[in-house]
């Protein structure tokens, strides 16, 4: 007999618990961000970690993988990698005693459940391309063969907000393609003593393994089938489209500072987001106040302030901050 929806959504917070305790057992801190991923996770989304180098990125990535059950790849980019590199290539094989030839497939890192995209910016545009196909599509294309990648797929690339010189910044339009921006901040100071005393002596730490990847399927079903009142998605809509300056109501610290806002993706995905907290929590209702939750996640690397924003010293931080004071919550009719 299927467990009701109730049911399955005490599951998944108790799962939440559960998994947020084995990855403190090696990560000191980081809860937001934790949340954050889990979060896009179940929603199917991908995320753009931005931060300075040694935050444990590649570690949080890693116990992820372990608590999970999941297979991990990490790919750090370099301006020479080739898209090949990433999705795979094809090689000639000769069979033994006969002239017969034929070409097989050999998969690269990207098949597999969560990949760790280093630096994704230190690479061309035509590698960053790639592999952004395969998120979008979660196959790989050669030689006219289709090749799945494995279910579930999670891409979490990183960016060094330090280092400008030789980068390539991905375009809007790649940008748009993660559903998370995540900032990952340095730790308090507590936490950083607590690092040092972890990571100082001889420590042997094995995760338990808590859910596998079918498991995580069905608990992203699960989220998809939370309701959403109308109120809610007016609410989402709202958001969206005030971040746009040819908008005719949008406010004017929107369009003196902003080239341009997010797109109908925003809104599927504060949906998603909002979703996918709830059903963190075990609750079954999903407020304005989920969505505000992740607003600045989901907004922040789909708006573009221009010129004036940046003489002004103003970032789309502010300018979101700004938005979530000024758009109203609908009445519950959603009108």
């Amino acid at each position: 007999m299927t467990a009701s929806l109730p049911e399955r959504l005490k599951n998944i917070a108790d799962i939440h618990k559960k998994i947020k305790e084995e990855i403190g057992k090696v990560i000191v801190g980081q809860e937001e961000v934790v949340d954050q991923v889990l979060i896009a996770i179940l929603a199917r989304g991908h995320c753009l970690l931005l931060g300075v180098p040694g935050l444990a990125k590649t570690l949080l990535v890693r116990c992820l993988g372990d608590a999970l059950d999941l297979e991990f790849n990490r790919v750090q980019f370099t301006p020479d990698l080739m898209p090949s590199d990433i999705t795979g290539t094809e090689i000639l094989d000769e069979e033994a005693g006969s002239s017969r030839r034929s070409l097989r497939f050999v998969k690269g890192p990207v098949f597999t459940n969560i990949l760790l995209a280093d630096e994704i910016n230190r690479t061309p545009p035509k590698t960053q391309a790639a592999l952004l196909e395969a998120m979008q599509e979660n196959f790989v294309t050669t030689g006219g063969r289709t090749f799945e990648i494995p279910q579930p797929f999670f891409v979490l690339a990183t960016q060094n907000p330090i280092e400008q010189e030789g980068t390539y910044p991905l375009p809007e339009a790649q940008l748009d393609r993660f559903m998370f921006l995540v900032r990952m901040d340095y730790p308090k100071r507590s936490e950083e003593i607590q690092i040092l005393r972890q990571t100082t002596v001889n420590r042997d730490v094995k995760l338990n393994r808590l859910i596998n990847g079918a498991a995580i399927l069905e608990l992203q079903r699960c989220v998809r089938d939370i309701p959403v009142s109308d109120h809610v998605l007016s609410y989402c809509i709202d958001l969206v489209r005030m971040t746009r300056p040819s908008e005719p109501s949008a406010p004017d610290f929107v369009k003196a500072n902003l080239t341009f806002g997010a797109g109908p993706r925003a809104g599927q995905y504060l949906v998603l987001a909002a979703k996918a907290w709830a059903a963190l929590e075990g609750r079954l209702n999903v407020s304005c106040a989920d969505v505000r939750r992740n607003a600045h996640s989901v907004l922040s690397h789909r708006i573009a302030c221009n010129f004036h924003a940046a003489g002004e010293g103003i970032d789309a931080t502010q300018i979101i901050d700004r938005l979530l004071k000024h758009v109203p919550e609908p009445d519950s009719t959603g009108l």
